[in-house]
């Protein structure tokens, strides 16, 4: 039976993959405003040499999950691409979640290691969840771990970037034992190709 769901879960994965990114540069402006007000993310806009945006991740599993959204990189506040991150997990979890995600470049070298193809977290990675109110208060729903991107052997730097990168989610809906970025993959495709 396992192995039935596996396929099914993998099948459904690599055909959103297969989809193609967007031909055109989208509004990502209320996204990347809800991230702004954050009091633990705000600096890392104006000390950080660029960052991806995802205004929406689905994520869903029983056994098996998986994980795919669209996203916008930026530098300079100019979108210079497209990214689409996939996830394909096994182990205990359990429903379904919807959630926006960032990630912050510390230099030039990061976000190249990023955007240079195609790019992995490895099983170690995780992300600060953060809320977002109304009001725009926040707090940490978790925490960072040792996290490290494929092949890098860098530990957590001053500011809080782990091997150049630092990474904060907002939840938007659902409920789901298990919410690591751990095994996400990501491509990405310059803006005009």
């Amino acid at each position: 039976m396992i192995s039935r769901r596996r396929l099914l879960v993998a099948t459904m994965l690599m055909t959103m993959s297969g989809s193609a990114l967007p031909q055109e540069v989208q509004d990502f402006s209320e996204t990347i405003n809800m991230f702004r007000q954050i009091p633990q993310v705000a600096p890392y806009f104006d000390t950080s040499y660029g960052y991806a945006v995802w205004r929406t991740i689905g994520r869903g599993g029983i056994g098996i999950g998986g994980a795919t959204g669209l996203g916008q990189v930026y530098v300079n506040g100019q979108v210079t691409g497209f990214s689409r991150l996939v996830d394909v997990s096994i182990g205990f979890q359990l429903g379904g979640q919807a959630y926006r995600q960032i990630i912050f470049f510390e230099n030039q070298a990061a976000y190249e290691d990023f955007t240079g193809g195609n790019f992995e977290f490895d099983a170690q990675a995780s992300a600060v969840a953060v809320t977002a109110s109304a009001q725009a208060s926040s707090g940490t729903q978790g925490s960072t771990a040792t996290a490290g991107a494929s092949g890098s052997g860098q530990a957590v730097a001053a500011g809080g970037y782990q091997y150049g990168m630092r990474i904060f989610t907002i939840a938007t809906g659902g409920l789901m034992y298990q919410a690591t970025i751990a095994g996400q993959s990501y491509n990405f495709r310059p803006v005009g190709q």
